[in-house]
C-alpha cells in the first residue's frame, strides 16, 4: 500500500487583491468546485397561491426570499448586505413561526406566533419597499414579491383576527 502526501499550492502573481493567479491545485491538479447550491425547489404558481394555506405560502415565500438574498449579495451588479440581511431575517421567520403555531400549547400560544408572524411579514414589507425605492429592485421583482407579501399579510390578519375573536367568546361563556 503506497502513500501519496496531498499537497495544495496556489501560486499567485503576489501584486495582491484581484491579480491574475493561478487556481488552488491539488497534486499539480486543479481542484473543481462544486456549484454552490444544489437543485432547487420549484416554487408556486399564481393559480397554485390561490388555493394554498399559509403553511404553504410562508414557506414558498421563504425560498423567493432565500433567493433574493443571495441575488443581492452575490449576482447583483450592486450588492448590499445590510437590508438584504434584515429582509432575509424577517422574510424567513414568517414562515418559521406559522410552522412553530402548528404545534401551538393551546389557543394563545398559536395566536401569539401567528401574531409574530404578521408582525415580521409587515417588517419584511417594510424592506421589500425600501430595497425597491433604493434601486436594489426592479419595477418587476418588487411588484412579484410585494403580492405575495400582500397576501401574506391578508391571511395572517384574517387567522389572528378571527383567533382573537375565539378566544373572547370563548372568555364570555
Amino acid at each position: 500500500m503506497s502513500s501519496t502526501k496531498k499537497t495544495y499550492t496556489k501560486q499567485w502573481s503576489g501584486k495582491g487583491k484581484g491579480s491574475n493567479h493561478e487556481p488552488l491545485t491539488l497534486n499539480n491538479e486543479p481542484i473543481r468546485y462544486k456549484p454552490k447550491r444544489g437543485q432547487l425547489a420549484p416554487l408556486m404558481k399564481e393559480e397554485e397561491k390561490g388555493k394554498a394555506g399559509i403553511h404553504e405560502l410562508s414557506y414558498d415565500f421563504g425560498c423567493r426570499i432565500t433567493r433574493l438574498f443571495q441575488y443581492l449579495t452575490e449576482d447583483a451588479e450592486y450588492k448590499e448586505y445590510v437590508q438584504s440581511k434584515q429582509i432575509y431575517r424577517c422574510g424567513t421567520s414568517i414562515g418559521a413561526n406559522v410552522r412553530e403555531s402548528k404545534h401551538a400549547q393551546s389557543e394563545a400560544d398559536f395566536l401569539s406566533k401567528m401574531s409574530i408572524a404578521y408582525k415580521e411579514a409587515d417588517e419584511t414589507d417594510f424592506w421589500l419597499n425600501l430595497l425597491h425605492d433604493n434601486g436594489y429592485l426592479n419595477d418587476d421583482q418588487f411588484d412579484s414579491l410585494n403580492k405575495d407579501i400582500e397576501r401574506i399579510l391578508k391571511v395572517l390578519a384574517s387567522i389572528v383576527k378571527t383567533m382573537k375573536e375565539k378566544i373572547e367568546d370563548g372568555k364570555r361563556k
